[in-house]
């Protein structure tokens, strides 16, 4: 077996009761979760019982996934599984810094909780909406998105990138696929993020990273895979403040990312967060890999088993 690639799901995932049975029988990850319901009290209530609606907003979405998204990764952690490299999907890339260790598990958790008022407050700004637009050429879809003035934002897999806008925008732009018969498929979330309307958000977070008060910022002790770059995180401080929070208005390049793990010898990528999405773009993208999930008990001792029959 190769390397160990941890996954961190993004916004849309998110659904109530999102990783209780791993907060229920996992003692770290009960533990982990007290302390951020101390930092951002309601957070349990929102994840666990909340309605759709509430979870939808991305002030609570971003903060209740965090917490999801590390359930999965302590639970593999106290089991002695550890990953060589890292990587998220847009909010996800807030778990990661924690995954590997350039915060702390209550840094990260404060940074996102920021991270979702800023990018909620800019998304309050302007009505917006993001499709995800299946089979179709992407040098095509790159030109009609310019003609219709919206943001091709997240290239997530071979035959599916992301499409982000103002609300008014984006229904035209999905009557003329209607009219081409492209398939895409409407994300549950509150806002265009990865545009330029998100610029605001990318300021405020990074004039906060920048005082130094509350975050201190340290070199990744494994690799870290950027949204922004697909590769491996800088590790000059400013730098580092500069891609965490420049991803707010900028694409993800999750194809490109997987492409490069796999490239640095991972063939195991292991999702850790509510939802199999990311795991269905590791098989689109990397061919032959080991590809699994962790958001519950079950999950987890199956990739236990999994793993020990390759050690």
């Amino acid at each position: 077996m190769g390397k160990i690639a941890f996954l961190f799901a993004g916004q849309g995932s998110q659904y109530p009761g999102m990783t209780k049975d791993l907060f229920e029988n996992v003692p770290e990850v009960h533990n982990y979760f007290g302390v951020a319901e101390a930092i951002r009290p309601g957070t349990l209530t929102q994840m666990f019982t909340g309605d759709t609606d509430t979870l939808k907003r991305t002030e609570n979405a971003q903060p209740c996934l965090f917490l999801a998204d590390m359930a999965g990764a302590i639970a593999l952690l106290q089991n002695g599984v550890r990953p060589d490299a890292v990587a998220g999907f847009s909010l996800g890339e807030v778990a990661a810094l924690a995954a590997s260790d350039v915060l702390s598990f209550q840094e990260a958790f404060k940074l996102v909780c920021q991270r979702g008022k800023y990018m909620q407050k800019s998304a309050e700004t302007v009505e917006g909406g993001m499709v995800a637009v299946l089979r179709m050429d992407k040098a095509l879809l790159q030109k009609m998105c310019k003609e219709y003035e919206v943001y091709p934002v997240n290239y997530n897999c071979p035959g599916q990138v992301v499409v982000s806008g103002e609300k008014e925008k984006i229904d035209a732009f999905k009557e003329k696929l209607g009219e081409r018969k492209v398939r895409f498929i409407e994300l549950p979330v509150g806002g265009p993020f990865h545009t330029p309307y998100m610029e605001s958000a990318a300021k405020e977070l990074k004039n906060e990273l920048k005082e130094g008060k509350v975050y201190k910022l340290k070199k990744p002790h494994i690799p870290l895979y950027a949204n922004k770059t697909a590769k491996p995180y800088p590790e000059e401080e400013k730098e580092m403040i500069d891609t965490i929070s420049d991803q707010v208005c900028n694409s993800v390049k999750w194809e490109e990312t997987l492409k490069n793990m796999a490239d640095s010898g991972v063939d195991t990528f292991i999702e850790c967060g509510p939802g199999k999405t990311l795991s269905g773009f590791v098989k689109r993208t990397v061919e032959g890999a080991r590809v699994y999930s962790v958001n519950d008990m079950d999950s987890l001792h199956e990739v236990l088993r999994e793993l020990k029959k390759d050690a």
